[in-house]
């Protein structure tokens, strides 16, 4: 304790400097409290130091992972003389977590107490209603490997005004540095995946490479590329003050010239200097098929899921109530999923760099086995000054950095987060919301060359997917759109062009689908099962996939045929050429509530439709 106390600085801390620190709170339009990361709510800055020889904390075991786990539940036991129904307790990584290394932003300030959000915390009283009583509570926390040491804190004074009463011994995993939570994701090529992950060892320790080969024959070794970013490669608050925390060394390595439908192992690897080798968890796809090849093929798509705890801790005003239904669902049906679109708003973190790590951790099992592609949404990309397309602060300061880093995805530019990719018979095309999108924009040109190259022969299903409702939406209804009415003029025309079969968007927590639709107007009478041409595009909002439900606007017009403000996904499964099937699904129980199909021949697809007539001559 004397060590710990030896680094902190007793200082007090202006107003300025709070609002300096904390920054505006980002709030997802479509509700209340939609946007609010938990740890925000923590007024850590202000935090005093009132430590009090009676008061204790301990956790253990002591040293995590011993088996090879990269997660594990610890005991935490707490004594307080003065207990409180506004105690609460806070996991810390690293363990030692004081203001030594608060940057300081202007030298007239002075600096606080302790500077690093915790990652996760509960109230004291949650497994003891008795603690406002006895002082003593046992919690129950679960871990995951972070690069570094935990201990754990009890602070009275609730979120707002907290005092620091005790802190508990440090725990480590038994290689806290070790290959974690490996994403796949499409490559450049239909025969390449890239295979992403997090460790703690630079280039200087060691050298990243995955080991992979077809499943029970010889494997190989393919190299791989190490990023990272440091504090300052953040464009504001949190991230860039007590939000920040080391984000370890991220490594990708691109498996080329793999054989369609094919299915592979692979783990991933560290050669350390003095020539020994650390290994992670052996790990199984199955490779893309041909572009156009006549198979089944299934693909997931939602929105808006965030991060959440499963052992109840984080949780402010029900935050991401869906996020592991959601999760577990997709776990629970992967023998059935080829490819997961996870189209914006990806972890809320809002600037809170740890939980970026607690997200790759939960969807781990679904990235590790199937491409999971995501697109830029307003949480990852928006920061003030930051040349993004909407000027809020709903990144936390992240200003698209995180997401760039710890996914890959195809695109020629990743700050510039539009990109496209072949699956066999479909052909998507991911645009980025946070960048402008009008007629004449550099996004608008490779939206309109991304579909014009669809080969509607060989790859009948055209889908169009971007965060923001850049096409239809009957929440906060205002001229047919939520938000983006320039969006919808603006693009409308070159979905009706090309044929856009399905418009994907996120951003409003809930779930809605139209009519096939073009200027406003329902194109098809049919509600469930489209044969020929369709005429039109059908426009999806399936941003339910965890975070806070938002209502639907008080008008119900006519193209809106189906919404449900509940969690849920979408699933795509093309069974042939002709033949498509929509379903989607509650998170709740994995049950479909709205369907529909499209069954047509490549006759149907040339077919002529308003706007969308190639142009003819009367030549012989």
């Amino acid at each position: 304790m004397e060590s710990f106390l030896s680094l902190i600085c007793l200082l007090t801390i202006w107003s300025s400097l709070q609002i300096l620190i904390l920054g505006p709170v980002a709030v997802e339009a479509d509700s209340g409290n939609a946007g609010v990361q938990p740890l925000s709510k923590i007024a850590i800055h202000r935090a005093l130091f009132a430590l009090h020889e009676n008061a204790s904390v301990k956790a253990y075991p002591f040293v995590l992972g011993q088996k090879g786990e990269d997660s594990q539940w610890v005991t935490v036991e707490l004594e307080s003389p003065d207990p409180s129904a506004d105690d609460w307790v806070a996991v810390f990584s690293p363990a030692e977590f004081n203001s030594s290394t608060c940057p300081p932003d202007d030298d007239r300030q002075q600096s606080p107490n302790i500077f690093s959000a915790p990652i996760k915390y509960k109230y004291a009283n949650e497994s003891n209603n008795d603690y406002s009583k006895t002082g003593k509570a046992s919690l129950q926390f679960q871990l995951i490997n972070q690069r570094a040491d935990f201990s754990f804190a009890l602070f009275s004074g609730g979120l707002s005004e907290p005092k620091l009463v005790a802190v508990s011994n440090a725990l480590s995993f038994a290689n806290p540095k070790a290959p974690l939570y490996p994403r796949l994701s499409q490559g450049k090529s239909w025969n390449e995946m890239a295979v992403t992950w997090t460790s703690g060892y630079n280039i200087n320790e060691a050298v990243p490479f995955v080991e992979w080969g077809f499943k029970g024959e010889s494997q190989t070794q393919s190299p791989a590329g190490t990023l990272t970013f440091h504090r300052n490669s953040m464009c504001g608050p949190p991230a860039r003050t007590v939000g920040w925390r080391d984000p370890g060394f991220i490594h990708t390595s691109f498996l080329k010239e793999l054989w369609p439908n094919s299915l592979y192992t692979y783990r991933l690897g560290h050669r350390l200097l003095n020539g020994s080798y650390i290994f992670g968890k052996t790990y199984t796809f199955k490779s893309s098929p041909y572009p156009g090849q006549d198979s089944l093929q299934r693909a997931i798509i939602f929105g808006d899921m965030g991060k959440a705890e499963r052992d109840g801790s984080n949780e402010y005003s029900n935050y991401q109530p869906g996020s592991l239904n959601t999760t577990d669902q997709l776990v629970k049906d992967l023998n059935n999923i080829d490819i997961v679109f996870h189209i914006g708003d990806i972890t809320y973190a809002n600037g809170y760099i740890s939980q970026w790590d607690q997200f790759t951790s939960q969807v781990e099992p679904i990235a590790s086995t199937v491409p999971y592609m995501i697109a830029s949404g307003n949480h990852e990309r928006d920061s003030p000054g930051t040349g993004s397309f909407y000027d809020g602060n709903d990144s936390g300061g992240e200003c698209g950095v995180l997401a760039e880093t710890m996914y890959y995805v195809p695109a020629e530019n990743r700050a510039k987060f539009w990109y496209s990719t072949d699956y066999g018979m479909f052909h998507f095309c991911i645009a980025d919301s946070e960048h402008d999108w009008r007629e004449g924009s550099e996004q608008y040109k490779f939206i309109e060359k991304c579909l014009a190259s669809a080969d509607r022969q060989k790859q009948p299903w055209l889908i169009f997917i971007a965060h923001r409702v850049l096409g239809y939406s009957s929440s906060y209804w205002q001229s047919a759109s939520f938000g983006e009415p320039m969006g919808r003029e603006s693009l409308q025309k070159l979905w009706q062009k090309h044929k856009v079969d399905i418009a994907f968007f996120g951003h409003v927590h809930n779930y809605e689908r139209t009519c096939p639709i073009y200027q406003h107007q329902c194109v098809s009478t049919e509600k469930s099962h489209y044969s020929g041409a369709v005429n039109g595009t059908i426009h999806i909002v399936v941003g339910g996939g965890g975070s806070h439900l938002a209502d639907f606007g008080p008008i119900r017009p006519s193209w809106s045929l189906y919404r449900d403000s509940d969690f849920g996904f979408v699933k795509l499964t093309a069974f042939n050429h002709s033949s498509l099937l929509f379903e989607y699904k509650k998170s709740s129980d994995g049950q479909v509530y709205d369907s529909f199909t499209i069954s047509r021949d490549y006759r149907d697809v040339l077919a002529c439709v308003h706007d969308g007539c190639e142009p003819t001559t009367l030549a012989t």
